[in-house]
């Protein structure tokens, strides 16, 4: 008999023994693997905690009682039991299913999660509101968050505070000992040693045992057992870390046991405080290619279930290839380079300088915040330190950004992958914000390349500023790319012009100068010549040359894959407003734009050659006149 057919919502769990939910279990796991090989998707960590999700919903009462996913990367089991099997095969397609929680889509998704270690607070909000409101009774929070969830500070933050306020909140770790690359620093040790030495769980049973019987011998044994033993549990005891910021602990739980989570679930929902759940769970649970390699099953493009081959293999060099070759280049010449990342080693392109120059590498863990002022430490011994970041994950560093660095006219660069609309991942991952936080900081210099060989210059000219720089590029293909022979400084501000022309001036920043010169095709095609320019710089702006094209054109039209709120449009605005020449500016809407193929919501949003030459040739309104 097959289950999954069965089950419409997560209360149908309830009827299924815990023989049934393992072959559950199992259909699961298959549909899992099935249509993340035809669709691509967050593979590895979404199998790895399936006999978790059954567990969690087998003894919760969804949406009575709430489950917070955090990041969201492994809730894949979560939106197949709660109703979306039918739409599963739908999972991150122009659409259909989102491929993290989202409120709009379920109300058991109880809050949208795509950056790491935030349920602990969302949970921990959500228990004192039930609180103050006098409805306790109405259900238990439960967060599920990965071990390099630990490797954030928000997360502790959180922890210090439930277990300040003994808030009844069940926080299980999902202990697989990897994010999307093997986790850092000390927590993580912390976690090995508790997983790996059983030798630790005998010894605190007998050393218990023994201090037991001490304080019948009289007080002054009595002390010195006492003594001894919260020294001893310091060292031995599992879980002795959460138990001393006011958590109980239970585990190390096998994350594949469903009868051992079931009942270890039960415990902490019982206990009238808050509780971690130590789970030890396999990423990549049940598919051999992604247990192999979980990194590379993290987040997967189509693939053949046979074997785990990819079924479609990227042609030409992307952006953050041409950027990672540029940073080996530059740190060959200067022993100063260094290079950070938060966690995302391979996603940036940091594999080679890894390879190359470990002494020189750091991996920080899910922390960038830590990882921009650690820049700056960096930066004030003379080191020339570049973090290699997403631009969604760089939004958590703005306060750094601005008081820890750009404050201090510190020399840090800031690489920032991802920038512009990421696709299949949607709102939590565009990098749809960079130019308008980045250009309001004195001090920055921000850049944006049109070609892969400008990043490498950029890179270039970044490490030679002595000040604070921030080079923003996308995640996109290019053609086979060699890079140049030398890398040039470039003169700071200036912008280039690619093409001649008259009455329209079209003016790009990053991928809007290839929109600008395919929209310009279009316009010669129409019998209009218009002029083309690579601004380069969004901070600082060429002036200067903006001052001609008012002077020399009649209109002038930006375009950034940003959104239009305080972006670069928004500053050749600012920089024209008193002579009054038509501007029209594209860019991303102001909305949290959905998931699906790029191509397709570059279309939906009207950011395309064509859209362009619309408005130049006047088919659609839009030019303003600003004063």
């Amino acid at each position: 008999m097959k289950y999954l057919p069965t089950m419409a919502s997560p209360h149908d769990l309830h009827r299924l023994s815990e023989p049934e939910l393992a072959i559950l279990a199992q259909e699961v796991r298959d549909l899992i693997i099935a249509e993340v090989s035809k669709t691509g998707g967050h593979l590895a960590a979404s199998l790895g905690v399936v006999e978790l999700t059954l567990a969690l919903h087998s003894v919760l009462d969804s949406p009575r009682d709430k489950i917070i996913w955090d990041v969201g990367h492994q809730a894949y089991a979560h939106k197949i039991l709660t109703g979306r099997a039918g739409d599963f095969h739908t999972i991150r397609q122009y659409g259909g299913l989102s491929g993290f929680p989202s409120r709009d889509e379920s109300e058991h998704d109880i809050v949208g999660t795509g950056h790491a270690s935030t349920s602990l607070s969302y949970g921990l909000g959500l228990v004192e509101a039930a609180r103050l409101a006098g409805t306790t009774t109405k259900g238990h929070v439960v967060c599920v968050m990965g071990d390099g969830a630990l490797t954030g500070g928000v997360a502790f933050e959180a922890l210090n505070q439930a277990g300040h306020l003994r808030t009844p909140l069940v926080v299980i770790l999902n202990d697989n000992q990897m994010s999307i690359r093997p986790n850092v620093g000390a927590i993580a040790l912390y976690l090995n040693r508790l997983r790996l030495d059983p030798a630790l769980w005998r010894l605190r049973e007998e050393m218990e045992k023994s201090i037991s019987r001490l304080p019948g011998i009289g007080s002054r044994a009595y002390n010195f057992g006492k003594d001894v033993k919260e020294s001893m549990k310091a060292l031995i005891v599992p879980g002795m870390l959460f138990e001393e910021l006011g958590l109980a602990y239970i585990g190390v739980i096998d994350g594949h046991d469903l009868h051992a989570l079931r009942e270890s679930i039960r415990q902490a929902i019982d206990t009238e405080r808050p509780v971690v759940v130590h789970v030890k769970t396999i990423k990549g649970k049940g598919y051999d290619p992604a247990e192999e390699k979980p990194a590379e099953f993290h987040g997967t493009g189509p693939f053949f279930v046979g074997n785990g081959e990819r079924k479609a293999k990227a042609q030409g060099t992307t952006y953050t290839q041409a950027f990672g070759d540029a940073l080996v280049r530059e740190a060959r010449d200067d022993p100063r380079v260094v290079a950070i990342t938060a966690a995302m080693t391979q996603g940036t392109g940091l594999e080679r300088f890894e390879a190359e120059f470990p002494e020189r590498f750091y991996d920080v863990g899910i922390a960038e915040e830590h990882a921009a002022v650690f820049a700056g430490g960096l930066a004030l011994a003379g080191m020339k330190p570049v973090i290699a970041v997403y631009s969604t994950f760089l939004q958590r560093a703005f306060d750094m950004l601005i008081q820890d660095v750009a404050l201090q006219r510190l020399p840090v660069v800031f690489a920032i992958d991802r920038a512009g609309l990421v696709g299949d991942d949607g709102p939590t991952h565009h990098g749809a914000f960079d130019l308008s936080y980045l250009r309001l900081i004195p001090n920055l210099v921000v850049m944006a390349p049109s070609s892969q060989a400008e990043l490498q210059h950029m890179v270039h000219t970044a490490l030679a500023l002595g000040g604070p720089a921030a080079i923003r590029y996308p995640r996109g293909l290019g053609a086979p790319f060699a890079s140049p022979a030398k890398l040039q400084t470039l003169p700071v501000g200036r912008a280039v012009v690619l093409q001649t022309g008259s009455e329209v001036a079209l003016v790009g920043i990053g991928t809007g100068v290839g929109i600008a010169t395919a929209a310009a095709r279009l316009l010669r095609a129409a019998g209009v010549a218009p002029t083309v320019v690579d601004a380069r710089f969004v901070k600082p702006l060429d002036g200067e040359l903006l001052d001609d094209l008012a002077d020399s054109h009649e209109r002038i039209v930006t375009i950034e894959e940003n959104t239009l709120c305080g972006g670069f449009g928004s500053a050749v605005l600012e920089h024209l407003a008193a002579r009054g020449v038509p501007v029209r500016r594209f860019g991303l809407p102001d909305t949290f734009v959905r998931h699906g193929d790029r191509a397709r919501l570059l279309a939906e949003i009207g950011l395309t050659p064509q859209a362009v030459a619309d408005v130049v040739l006047e088919r659609r309104p839009g030019f303003a006149t600003v004063s």
